[in-house]
């Protein structure tokens, strides 16, 4: 995991909406190894109070949410294994 200081945001490296707290967003994705859907889910909760819309951010999180139900239903479906499932 990348160490994270409060005083040295950078907005491509280190952006201000991605870095408080004591875990940078992008560590705790990667650590939990999210993936696609799931680590955008996180992302878009966790910047919602701090950039932009409040609003957009949760409806862009619920997006990838259903889109990531939809395929694990899909997977489930054609009798596949989510990737996801191997950690349950």
């Amino acid at each position: 995991m990348t160490e994270h200081r409060a005083a040295t945001h950078d907005a491509v490296e280190h952006p201000q909406h991605y870095t408080f707290g004591a875990v940078e967003v992008i560590d705790a994705i990667e650590a939990w190894e999210l993936g696609y859907h799931l680590g955008n889910v996180v992302k878009y909760v966790a910047r919602a109070a701090r950039k932009g819309s409040y609003t957009e951010d949760l409806r862009k999180a619920r997006w990838y949410l259903d889109r990531e139900i939809q395929l694990a239903q899909e997977q489930q479906a054609s009798g596949r294994r989510h990737p996801q499932e191997a950690f349950s």
